[in-house]
């Protein structure tokens, strides 16, 4: 039967109860067995609920969705080393954020929730903000007060309630935190259906690759939820029978914020207390991400890795992808970053995947000043 369970107590729930988290305050993960019927997937529209068969939504009507996903993949030469890329910051709201949204959101109106919240740095607020417009939900989306104002204005532009947190962006995690006492928290971390919609970057790109699975995938991480779901999602294809290896999994963080990198390079067993300094991607600057255990673990189980990028480096990145014709914040740059630190150590003929999660006009004052320096 499909389930929610605890991480911590192992106590299952029903899919169609409303609730965010186990009563014992443990993480909850959604156990549900997936299905590729790939002659009919390749028949229908595309789009990430073209994969029906692998998303825990019950029934058809309660899809919210843009016809979002299945991005293009495209050939990028990095000093004669061609490295795929998905363009995920084409989503309707300019992140890749979208997917966990499409799917969290059709649960919560499966669910009949009237009212969410949720806290985001931009991206993720922007994402539940236009589904929950869609379907007809009130949200409030707390945000710390340095937000970019691009990022504010697409969450107002919404119809959602902004509420803006002074301080770091744990203080804003954890007002929204209190405020979900009474409220579901259509969290981009804490709630499982949320990662049930990133996990599909994995179906699109083993589709696009004729149902196989690259050698190495590289991906940024800040909270965590799509180096999480993409590892759930490779790790349902492999169940299936559809692919015979899950790819190695390269996470990438920026030194002004790296919990998980320090951890994993240390082969420590907890996600240390760490001291954030600003970092210009802003996306990924989370110390203290919540599943960051359940992260290294998916990420050790691949046989991967994790690399860190400086701020001079995230800004190098910036002005060499903007020559290439790619405009994308620079959270996203962090990660072309590692690539180039990657590729010193792939081997020639390694099929490599990677992805540009957030479009620049997100960030456009931030790119100007980069450009300028």
């Amino acid at each position: 039967m499909d389930k929610l369970i605890c991480r911590s107590c192992n106590g299952e729930f029903s899919l169609s109860e409303a609730i965010w988290r186990c009563e014992c305050g443990g993480l909850l993960d959604v156990d549900f067995r997936a299905s590729f019927p790939t002659e009919k997937i390749g028949g229908r529209p595309s789009g990430l609920w073209r994969y029906r068969e692998a998303i825990p939504v019950l029934d058809d009507r309660n899809i919210v969705s843009f016809n979002e996903g299945f991005t293009p993949m495209v050939p990028l030469d990095f000093n004669g080393k061609k490295v795929l890329i998905k363009l995920d910051y084409l989503f309707p709201t300019g992140s890749f954020k979208d997917r966990g949204a499409s799917v969290l959101v059709s649960k919560i109106k499966e669910l009949r929730i009237k009212k969410v919240v949720e806290d985001s740095s931009g991206n993720a607020g922007a994402a539940i903000a236009a589904y929950c417009a869609k379907a007809g939900i009130k949200c409030d989306i707390f945000v710390p007060d340095y937000t970019p104002p691009g990022k504010l204005a697409q969450i107002e532009s919404y119809g959602a309630k902004l509420r803006k947190i002074p301080g770091t962006r744990e203080d804003t995690a954890n007002a929204a935190f209190k405020a979900a006492e009474n409220c579901y928290y259509a969290s981009h971390y804490w709630n499982p259906f949320f990662i049930q919609g990133t996990k599909t970057f994995a179906f699109e790109v083993c589709e696009q690759l004729g149902w196989d699975s690259p050698d190495s995938v590289i991906l940024p991480v800040g909270s965590g939820s799509l180096m999480l779901g993409v590892y759930i999602g490779w790790s349902e294809l492999l169940n299936a029978g559809i692919i015979d290896k899950i790819p190695r999994l390269i996470g990438v963080q920026a030194e002004n914020c790296a919990p998980l990198a320090i951890s994993f390079n240390e082969n420590s067993d907890e996600i240390p207390s760490i001291e954030k300094k600003e970092t210009i991607a802003e996306g990924i600057s989370i110390s203290t991400p919540v599943r960051g255990k359940q992260i290294i673990d998916a990420v050790k189980r691949s046989k991967g890795a994790f690399i860190t990028v400086s701020e001079s480096e995230i800004k190098e990145a910036v002005r060499w992808i903007c020559k290439k014709g790619f405009y994308i914040e620079p959270t996203s740059a962090a990660v072309v970053a590692g690539i180039n630190k990657y590729l010193k150590e792939s081997s020639p003929d390694e099929v490599i995947v990677s992805i540009f999660t957030g479009h620049g006009l997100k960030t456009a004052e931030k790119i100007a000043k980069i450009l300028n320096e």
